[in-house]
């Protein structure tokens, strides 16, 4: 246990990006609420999570972190869950046949429920309203009194994570995870008539899957096949909500986040003396920092310090998100300081937060080239740094969106009215989140084929 450390703690601390909840009583009384609910996921689950991004750290596991921006409430379906699922999957596959080693699969699912935001209001048909913070906080609608905090969301946004788990669960043990139903579907997409790169890698990966099934490796004798670990993650931002779910595990009396097996910090609430970091730095779980242009060695010195005293591997990764053409200038100067610091850290790369811009039809937006030449920058820099590049993590869905320009399909400005469905951040869709999947693929290929240790 953290010594001295209480779930309440941050309440002293300063807080920012969270809401002022005008009912303290209804307030109070959903907390007290959620504080009886079941936790929604389990120490032993936070733990194993943990040690497997402690091979990613060393370079022999490759973490894909992905899902929505925000959840919704309106959008919440069973389709939404498993198309997203199957997406992820099917990059898996094509990410370990290029890193040659196991994918961690972690959703931004059952749990991303709050935003923070650059502004506390926003303009809407000339009217000036409270910023839209997430489902869990408030409504979307554009009204004064859809925008008022409501803290028995907290209670809905619950709900929805323990079904959205249960079901993630189901389909991670109940054979839709087999291996050869999960490349059937990705030959599907080789099959677009702009897609002749990735078909030579598909059929590589097909001949290697008919190899092992006649060499007996199928999923009658090798159960693994079609069985995946997959985890939940989503930012700490509403703490009333992770304190509510915040449990002591019965092995070992630590503290463990009972909202998701993984809890990361954002850019905006990394305050080293802030309450986001009080709260995280406490408990057991596998911990991410984003880390962007404005963030500093020394704060990052402080930050390590405290979210991982112990130095403990795969319990903190960092989370780099500067933006296309600004890796070269922010990357190194944070390998440097933890280096000088000896810290043990999983790097991965976040290309979509620095990426965003507004299109001449007005929608926000994010360009496909822009995300993977981000991508590209982190993993060149890490070649020249020697160090590894841990992992990605990405605004994605299962569904057919047209929210970021670019891809295999060619999304055009004009095209973004079609199927902008976010109620955030445009998100890659899926036939955009496969095609990045086959080019980080050839990415981690090539450090593998010059003797990295991401092959190892």
């Amino acid at each position: 246990m953290i010594k001295g450390w209480s779930k309440s703690d941050w309440r002293a601390k300063p807080r920012v990006q969270m809401p002022d909840y005008p009912d303290a009583a209804a307030l109070n009384a959903a907390e007290a609420q959620l504080g009886k609910y079941p936790p929604l996921v389990f120490a032993g689950e936070a733990r194993k999570l943990k040690k497997q991004l402690a091979l990613a750290g060393e370079g022999r596991a490759f973490l894909l972190q992905g899902g929505d921006c925000a959840e919704s409430f309106s959008e919440f379906s069973a389709d939404n869950i498993r198309d997203t699922f199957r997406v992820m999957l099917q990059m898996a596959v094509v990410l370990t046949y290029g890193a040659k080693v196991p994918v961690i699969k972690v959703g931004r699912m059952a749990g991303q429920f709050a935003k923070p935001r650059s502004a506390p209001t926003e303009m809407i048909d000339g009217v000036e309203l409270p910023s839209y913070r997430g489902d869990i906080i408030h409504r979307f609608e554009a009204t004064v009194e859809a925008r008022m905090p409501d803290p028995q969301r907290m209670l809905e946004a619950y709900t929805q994570a323990a079904a959205s788990l249960n079901l993630l669960r189901a389909f991670s043990t109940g054979g839709f995870a087999d291996i050869h139903r999960v490349h059937s579907w990705t030959l599907g997409f080789a099959e677009h008539d702009k897609a002749e790169r990735y078909r030579e890698l598909s059929n590589r990966i097909s001949d290697a899957l008919d190899f092992m099934n006649a060499a007996g490796v199928n999923a009658d004798t090798a159960p693994s096949l079609s069985t995946v670990d997959f985890y939940t993650s989503h930012e700490s931002l509403l703490l009333e909500y992770e304190e509510a779910l915040c449990r002591v595990d019965s092995l070992t009396g630590q503290n463990v986040a009972g909202s998701g097996h993984m809890i990361w910090i954002g850019d905006r609430t990394r305050q080293p003396d802030g309450a986001h970091v009080e709260f995280a730095r406490g408990v057991l779980n596998p911990i991410g920092l984003k880390c962007g242009p404005t963030t500093t060695a020394d704060d990052l010195k402080v930050l390590m310090a405290k979210l991982n005293p112990q130095n403990e591997a795969g319990r903190l990764t960092l989370i780099a998100r500067f933006g296309a053409g600004k890796v070269g200038e922010n990357l190194p100067r944070l390998i440097k300081a933890v280096r000088e610091e000896g810290a043990n850290v999983v790097w991965s790369c976040d290309p979509m937060h620095g990426n965003t811009i507004k299109s001449s039809s007005g929608y926000k937006t994010r360009a496909f080239d822009s995300v993977l030449r981000e991508v590209r920058e982190f993993f060149a820099i890490h070649k020249s740094e020697n160090t590894i590049p841990g992992g990605v993590h990405f605004e994605m869905t299962g569904k057919d969106v047209t929210e970021c320009t670019g891809g295999l399909r060619a999304v055009t400005d004009e095209d973004l009215s079609d199927r902008y469905h976010t109620a955030c951040d445009p998100r890659l869709n899926a036939s955009q989140s496969l095609e990045l999947a086959f080019l980080v693929s050839e990415e981690l290929s090539s450090l593998r084929d010059a003797g990295r240790r991401i092959a190892l």
